[in-house]
């Protein structure tokens, strides 16, 4: 029997988990609702939101022990941008009527025990160094590429967080294509694969992308391109490898600034493997300042697949929030 135990949370846009762990950080029981499961109820975005945080409440109260063993704290992984030096949930874009929502104080005057905060992308970070990919890494950066992209920066063994709490926002790095002002989220991510590929069959290209979707264009999503690409579709591959090698210049500016040991890649994109970093490490061995950015960096698959966030919102409890140095918290987990 644990000695004491966390509850971690995790608030996604669609899936609202718990679960409860053990003072190493491993998942001894786990549950989930749907997050907006009344969205359709004709509901204001007000009513929805408290809905939803009371179902985040029952779902706690769920993973609680019963024998009396001692609550070390309740972390929660939230979706950006998010303050976790106030406790606050800022203006999440895929959360309906969540706008300065005050979630620690919420949570601690239900369960009085201390509860921490985190944006989603930093809470990835601080669970790979701690248990997964980047294990024991001082100087580690986290990306996932999915339907957007986000990032966490640890540096020096502590979490980024900048002056309100909102900083590594990796994935709104702003960049010039095409001659215009963009984003590397909004030329890299999932929506992006898509939105290039349809432009390119509309212009008069093929590509086998259609054959997943009956033929309609309007269909496709950055998953029918990498369904494509990994087929060996020609203009599917190159779509992907455009996207690998913007990825790559983001990536360059984030070696030039955080001089970081380790990238780590989650997230439904990056499983396309090196169809996407074989541009992206081209880039970076071409535009970084020195070989010495890259020759002995890492860059490895995220570790902890669908329970990444559970266990970096009980990681954000015992580094108290992410401030403790992560070489602590490491040696005393094993």
């Amino acid at each position: 029997m644990a000695k004491s135990v966390i509850i971690g949370v995790d608030l996604g846009g669609t899936r609202l988990r718990a679960a409860k762990l053990d003072e190493r950080l491993n998942v001894l029981e786990r549950d989930e609702v749907l997050t907006h499961g009344d969205e359709n109820s004709g509901l204001t975005p007000e009513a929805i939101k408290d809905a939803t945080l009371e179902r985040m409440r029952e779902l706690i109260a769920r993973m609680l022990p019963t024998d009396g063993t001692p609550v070390l704290g309740i972390g929660v992984s939230a979706p950006g941008p998010s303050n976790p030096k106030t406790g606050m949930v800022v203006a999440p874009p895929n959360l309906k009527g969540w706008h300065n929502v005050p979630l620690v104080k919420f949570l601690q005057s239900h369960f009085n025990v201390p509860t921490y905060l985190g944006n989603d992308a930093n809470v990835a970070a601080l669970a790979e160094v701690v248990r997964g990919a980047a294990k024991g890494a001082r100087d580690a950066i986290f990306i996932t590429v999915s339907t957007g992209i986000g990032g966490g920066v640890i540096i020096d063994g502590k979490m980024l967080l900048g002056t309100e709490g909102l900083g590594a926002e990796l994935g709104h790095i702003i960049m010039i294509v095409d001659g215009k002002v963009s984003s590397l989220e909004k030329e890299a991510a999932g929506p992006a694969l898509a939105r290039h590929l349809r432009a390119r069959i509309e212009a008069g290209e093929s590509s086998i992308a259609l054959d997943y979707c009956n033929g309609d264009v309007t269909q496709i999503s950055g998953g029918t391109v990498g369904k494509a690409a990994q087929a060996g579709d020609r203009l599917a591959l190159e779509v992907v490898a455009r996207a690998g090698h913007i990825l790559g210049l983001g990536m360059v500016s984030f070696l030039h600034i955080f001089n970081p040991e380790i990238l780590v890649f989650g997230g439904g994109v990056s499983n396309l493997g090196d169809l996407l970093f074989k541009p992206m490490r081209e880039a970076i061995q071409t535009y970084s300042l020195d070989s010495s950015y890259w020759q002995n960096l890492r860059i490895e698959p995220a570790a902890l697949g669908d329970n990444v966030s559970l266990v970096g919102a009980g990681a954000l409890v015992v580094t108290q929030g992410g401030v403790e140095d992560v070489r602590h918290v490491v040696e005393e987990l094993g």
